[in-house]
């Protein structure tokens, strides 16, 4: 197997691995996508230091190129679909993990008198290099993240018009950085030659625009659909065995509208001024979508009452799988959905909602021959106070701007 084929071979295992760990979060957890990153810090370290494959342009490391590379892009796509708060809790795990480490190593230092072993003695000078390159890059992913993240939010569609654009340009920006910062560690501790540094920068350029492609991928046609409901899994009896979880179900369950399944209407209006007065008292953007089936009475007049009632449950569920986890849903009457985005911007929040149309228009009905679309406005706060009824009528006046040019289309100020 040639060298260039085998990183392909390895970063299409690393992404469609992670991808399914994380999709299957809303079943198992998000802990066990952390747990998975972590684990596989100490070996793309170690591969980024001492495994490397010849290749025409230069050195190339599998660890740093498809390890690191990868991991980079996961805390973006659990950025972009989870939030900052979230995102992180495994970046300063890290940190901290890996310097507890170094620190407890250092600590065995101190004990000069190692029982020996048949055939293998410990060697102390690659666990020094190790600690050093560990915090290094540690540190260094420490930094990546946060500059990853700040860029693709400063990269707005006037910069970046397309969301692999915006992708590949953050994490090529970053892992050039990373490159040059971490070949300079590289080479002071091992003596890793130059040709490992611009090697391993094609090598990362390549790697970010296939990554960047998968994960535009991923966002647009797995992240839009609802997961199935299987079977119920094992470890589900635990939930059932306490009372807390009956009550904590028996709450999720007030609210919420019969028919569709999403929060109602009474629902919203307990609970919108909160999510719009919560971000922007923290100084950040909140977003609302006001999304209208089209065309919907001529459905219910064609079809009938019931097939209507079946698009809405598909709407709902088409909708609810395209956005973030931390979004909320509501139906806000009729055939009329809205909802609410804490810290989206207006850029963000315009990609959102044609990612939620461009789910409907593309999910199969029930009913043979049917389809239907949404047309979305879109109004973004960004300091408050700002009341739920403003940033409704101003929804409101995008959604019917939408209506008018046409349907199935979104409109907010960033397009106009």
């Amino acid at each position: 197997m040639t060298g260039a084929l085998l990183l392909v071979l390895q970063a299409l295992i690393y992404f469609v691995t992670m991808a399914a760990i994380f999709h299957s979060r809303h079943r198992f957890g998000i802990g066990i996508f952390v747990c998975v990153l972590g684990v596989m810090h100490f070996l793309e370290t170690y591969l980024a230091a001492v495994f490397f494959v010849q290749l025409p342009f230069g050195l190339i490391s599998p660890g740093s190129t498809v390890m690191f590379s990868g991991k980079l892009l996961m805390f973006l796509l659990l950025y972009i679909k989870e939030d900052a708060e979230t995102v992180r809790q495994p970046i300063y795990g890290l940190l901290i993990g890996n310097c507890l480490m170094v620190a407890l190593a250092l600590i065995l230092r101190l004990y000069g008198d190692v029982a020996e072993m048949p055939g293998y003695q410990p060697d102390l000078t690659f666990l020094d290099d190790m600690g050093v390159l560990m915090v290094w890059g540690t540190a260094l992913l420490f930094l990546d993240s946060i500059a990853l993240i700040l860029i693709y939010e400063k990269l707005g569609q006037r910069i970046a018009n397309t969301l692999f654009k915006r992708i590949f340009l953050s994490a090529a920006l970053v892992l050039t950085f990373d490159q040059l910062m971490f070949f300079l560690g590289l080479h002071l501790v091992s003596g890793v030659p130059i040709s490992a540094l611009y090697g391993g920068w094609i090598a990362k350029m390549a790697a970010a625009a296939l990554y960047s492609a998968m994960l535009v991928i991923y966002l647009r046609y797995v992240e839009t659909r609802p997961a199935l409901a299987g079977p119920e899994p094992l470890l589900k009896v635990f939930d059932r065995l306490t009372f807390r979880h009956r009550y904590e179900d028996l709450l999720e369950k007030t609210g919420k509208d019969t028919l569709t399944g999403t929060s109602d209407r009474g629902h919203f209006e307990a609970v919108a001024q909160s999510l719009i007065d919560r971000p922007l008292a923290d100084r950040k953007p909140v977003s609302m979508l006001m999304i209208d089936i089209d065309h919907f009475k001529s459905i219910n007049d064609q079809y009938g009452h019931v097939t209507g009632d079946k698009v809405l449950k598909d709407v709902a569920r088409a909708l609810d799988g395209a956005l973030r986890s931390g979004d909320r849903l509501f139906r806000y009457g009729g055939e009329e959905f809205v909802a609410i985005c804490q810290d989206l911007n207006a850029g963000d929040a315009t990609i959102l909602a044609e990612r939620l149309r461009a789910a409907v228009a593309s999910m199969t009905l029930a009913e043979p021959g049917l389809s239907t679309t949404v047309s979305i406005g879109v109004t973004t706060a960004r300091s408050g106070p700002v009341s739920v009824e403003q940033m409704i009528r101003d929804a409101d006046t995008w959604l019917y701007r939408a209506k008018r040019l046409g349907r199935n289309r979104v409109e907010s100020p960033v397009i106009a």
